[in-house]
């Protein structure tokens, strides 16, 4: 069992910057492939980031490429997501997910992560 708390959302101006936390709790979080998903308003749950358990592999979703950066640290029990060049399209409520499988297809499909966080969100403004 882990349980997700995200934070570090909130308003910034496009082009800004933002550092989303997520904290977990239970004793096996260094085994769960940890990802980051967001939903906008009317829109379906899209992929962002996801980092395997040692944080060796990390696949991003086009539209954050080069501009986000998943990261985790497990001593910590955290994964975090540093979001630089913010657009008002990343405007969403980002997500925090954990998942005990990994592979391209897998870590892209929010219905392979077990556990969520309750979100926090984001909202870029032009």
């Amino acid at each position: 069992q882990v349980q997700l708390v995200e934070s570090g959302g909130g308003l910034v101006q496009a082009g800004g910057s933002l550092r989303l936390s997520c904290a977990a709790s239970g004793r096996t979080f260094s085994t769960y492939a940890m990802g980051w998903f967001r939903q906008a308003p009317g829109k379906e749950r899209e992929f962002v980031a996801a980092i395997k358990w040692s944080g060796g592999r990390i696949y991003y979703a086009d539209s954050v490429q080069g501009r986000f950066t998943i990261s985790r640290d497990n001593a910590k029990k955290m994964v975090y997501l540093q979001m630089n060049s913010l657009k008002p399209e990343d405007t969403a409520v980002y997500y925090c997910a954990a998942a005990e499988v990994w592979g391209y297809s897998d870590s892209r499909t929010s219905a392979k992560y077990g556990y969520w966080g309750q979100g926090t969100q984001v909202t870029v403004s032009s």
